[in-house]
């Protein structure tokens, strides 16, 4: 049984997540709090496996509370946040600094709203419970600070064509493995194209934060934007993002179709173009999410001649898609994380 103590100013907050998390039988809702000082308390006395936790409360925001938590008691953490561009800054910070995931908080007809995201919000609780949490202490680097590893950024500007496409996939605990690998990156690398499930109100945030940590030039892909050598292109939250051959150059194509594998943008469609447009001319990697969302279309990339990276479980916030990459035979190597930016430039290097 996950224990969860719910954390949220709003009593219709704190009363819907509670009927929402119950409903499940593997899930038992031990607590509520309306704000960090009630809920330091209430994590003492009810021990509880996972939190959720609001990101605009009074007295003490969340985004405080949760640096304080995972220095003194690392813990799992899903934020409850707002779709705003406010919203999205302050909750891909707190994933900086330790959140699992994050669950959108409707603006309007909560009750409904909510109640609609009831698979999602509980799918997340018992993946959170799953979760390998990583503390933080006081030498945590401030936000936006270029990694130590990272090239100067001053030789950014690339034009020629890319000959070469990396495709990396994510989801859960991807935001920050994104970037650690995008920092150890120099701006010769080729073209990288990337999916990271995430909400449209957060994917341009997103890559503007890849942008300011990175050696690498990074942006929101746009629709028929060519794919260049030293930069880096993220999926719309609202979009799926394909790799297509105009004449001697790749472009970015973004599609508005069904979401696939229940997500949209999709890792397994952003492969499947690359396998079917780059060949072996690609290098696919995929790194830690729930689900098995990439799995099989990193096979269709393995079959194409394209060297194959998964992250591996250990340094995975999440196994779940590198796992099932794993467990189906297409990854040619399971790598930690820390060491797969070095394996990127080896086969770049390889590629000439």
């Amino acid at each position: 049984m996950i224990k969860v103590l719910v954390i949220d100013d709003s009593a219709l907050i704190r009363q819907l997540l509670t009927r929402i998390l119950d409903s499940d039988p593997g899930i038992q809702v031990v607590g509520t709090a309306p704000d960090p000082y009630v809920a330091r308390d209430k994590i003492k006395k009810l021990n509880p496996d996972v939190l959720t936790l609001d990101v605009e409360m009074p007295r003490m925001d969340g985004v405080t509370f949760l640096r304080n938590l995972m220095r003194l008691r690392p813990m799992p953490v899903v934020m409850v946040s707002t779709l705003t561009d406010a919203g999205a800054d302050v909750t891909l910070r707190a994933l900086e600094l330790g959140a699992v995931d994050y669950v959108s908080k409707p603006k309007i007809n909560v009750q409904d709203e909510l109640q609609a995201y009831a698979d999602e919000i509980i799918s997340k609780v018992k993946a959170a419970a799953r979760a390998r949490v990583r503390g933080i202490d006081a030498a945590t680097p401030p936000r936006n600070a270029l990694s130590a590893a990272a090239p100067a950024a001053s030789g950014r500007a690339h034009f020629k064509t890319t000959d070469m496409i990396i495709a990396i996939g994510a989801s859960t605990g991807g935001t920050e493995a994104i970037k650690d690998v995008l920092c150890q990156l120099p701006p010769s690398t080729p073209g990288i194209v990337i999916t990271q499930h995430i909400p449209a109100a957060f994917s341009k945030p997103f890559s503007e934060r890849l942008n300011a940590n990175s050696a690498m030039t990074v942006t929101q892909a746009e629709h028929g934007q060519q794919i260049l050598p030293g930069h880096a292109y993220v999926a719309p939250g609202d979009r799926h993002l394909e790799v297509v051959r105009d004449g001697a150059r790749f472009v970015c194509r973004l599609l508005d179709s069904e979401p696939v594998n229940r997500h949209k943008p999709s890792v397994e469609v952003m492969f499947n173009s690359v396998a079917r447009n780059v060949g072996r001319n690609a290098l696919c990697v995929l790194l830690t999410g729930m689900g098995d969302d990439g799995a099989d279309a990193m096979g269709e990339m393995k079959r194409a001649g394209a060297p194959t990276i998964a992250q591996d479980e250990a340094s995975s916030v999440v196994w779940g898609m590198p796992g099932e990459a794993v467990k189906r035979g297409h990854a040619d190597e399971v790598l930690p994380l820390h060491s797969i930016a070095e394996r990127i430039l080896h086969h770049v290097a390889r590629r000439g």
